[in-house]
């Protein structure tokens, strides 16, 4: 599915952005960005994984793992996220991850 593939793409490349910030970039808000985001996608996917159940939160690491979990949180949510039934949810996910992209550059 082209959406789901873009949607991959757009997260691997955040993801990638922030694993290669300097320190000062990541505290200055790039990395509150990006464990904001996945922790969205991460909860998201929990509700579709385990309906009925609070979703886990995940922990803030550190500014040096945060695109190791949105990466990790971006493969889960890819996983659950199917379409048709879920397009609404992709296209918000694909919306968050641009912002989110902007805000980082």
């Amino acid at each position: 599915m082209p959406e789901r593939t873009d949607l991959n793409a757009a997260l691997e490349r955040l993801a990638g952005r922030l694993r290669a910030l300097p320190q000062r970039r990541l505290q200055a808000g790039a990395a509150a960005t990006g464990l904001e985001l996945a922790r969205w996608l991460d909860r998201e996917a929990q509700l579709l994984e385990f309906p009925g159940r609070e979703p886990y939160v995940m922990p803030d690491d550190g500014v040096f793992v945060v695109g190791d979990q949105l990466a990790l949180a971006g493969r889960e949510f890819l996983a659950v996220a199917t379409p048709p039934e879920h397009r609404a949810l992709l296209a918000e996910a694909r919306e968050r991850v641009a912002r989110a992209a902007r805000a980082v550059d």
